[in-house]
């Protein structure tokens, strides 16, 4: 049997229509939907499908939006017989990862990301945080930048996502000033991103105490596959070691690069995107081209994979 490992998107790759043709094709997925929306009393299929995109890139259900449209087609996909042997999801595609893995219940996976987006928007003030990708150098020297400033504006590692591209996250005014310095020491572009807060940095901190309180609310039992932490790049199963990493997740980078080197030492024959976007098996490309990649849009491109997965079964 192929040895595969699912990755699942984070904020930013939603767009309006996302799961539309799972919701249309097949019944049990319209009643995941439906049923979502109940449990978080919102129209959040009638938002994913329609907009407008305001309401949909809010944070607050953007996450919950996302979510849903990745364990729709990881739905699809085990209810045709694929199992992955190992998770990995992308900041909030973490707990999509979890889901998957048995350690979270979608019920309540769907309403802790409600949570935690509307903490993220809540931890700093509107407009007064930045995050912007820096292209063209290592982790290593941003960090070495970064240090060098000095300044009393926040700026910290966010996501470290392949080789050439690190993004920073902090103060608006931190980041600007990084992104000149940065430039002049060799970044190729520092890109401002289009998000609502200095998400993945020490700014975060304030959401910790009100997001470990919902979080020791609800279930979380041990995975039945490794997820690997964004926080430490390393496999987890355990659910003490997993409430314990989703709260520093909160402020610390995602190291996804490491995680997906990781992940190929262990044997892998494909990385499988699942849910909305390609943004995710771009990275991996970037990280090693030799390893083969999908990723599933429609039920078109869902049956190209199970296919593939099935050949010589």
């Amino acid at each position: 049997m192929k040895r595969v490992a699912f990755m699942f998107p984070g904020q930013g790759s939603q767009e309006i229509g996302m799961g539309k043709s799972f919701y249309d094709a097949y019944p049990e997925i319209k009643e995941m939907y439906q049923e979502a929306d109940e449990v978080l009393s919102l129209p959040l299929s009638e938002i994913m499908f329609n907009g407008p995109e305001e309401t949909l890139t809010a944070t607050q259900n953007a996450q919950p939006a996302l979510l849903l449209s990745s364990i729709a087609v990881h739905t699809l996909l085990v209810k045709s017989g694929v199992q992955p042997v190992m998770a990995v999801g992308h900041s909030l595609g973490e707990y999509s990862a979890l889901v998957a893995a048995g350690a979270l219940s979608l019920e309540e996976a769907v309403q802790l990301v409600a949570t935690r987006g509307k903490l993220m928007e809540e931890a700093f003030p509107a407009g007064k945080g930045a995050m912007a990708a820096v292209l063209g150098l290592s982790s290593e020297k941003v960090e070495e930048v970064l240090t060098s400033i000095e300044s009393e504006e926040i700026v910290d590692l966010a996501n470290i996502n392949c080789p050439g591209q690190i993004v920073i996250s902090g103060t608006k005014e931190g980041i600007d000033h990084a992104s000149v310095v940065l430039k002049e020491n060799g970044a190729k572009r520092v890109l401002a991103l289009n998000v609502s807060g200095p998400f993945h940095s020490r700014l975060m901190k304030a959401a910790n105490k009100k997001f470990a309180a919902k979080l020791e609310a609800i279930s979380i039992t041990d995975g039945n596959i490794p997820v690997y932490a964004n926080v430490t790049a390393k496999p987890v199963t355990e659910h003490e070691e997993i409430k314990e990493l989703l709260i520093k997740q909160l402020y610390s980078p995602v190291r996804f690069e490491e995680s997906i080197r990781n992940m190929m030492e262990k044997g892998v024959d494909a990385f499988v995107e699942v849910g909305n976007g390609k943004v995710l098996s771009g990275l991996v490309k970037k990280i090693d081209r030799k390893t083969p990649t999908f990723t599933i849009q429609d039920p078109a491109s869902m049956e190209k994979f199970i296919s593939w997965y099935k050949e010589d079964a």
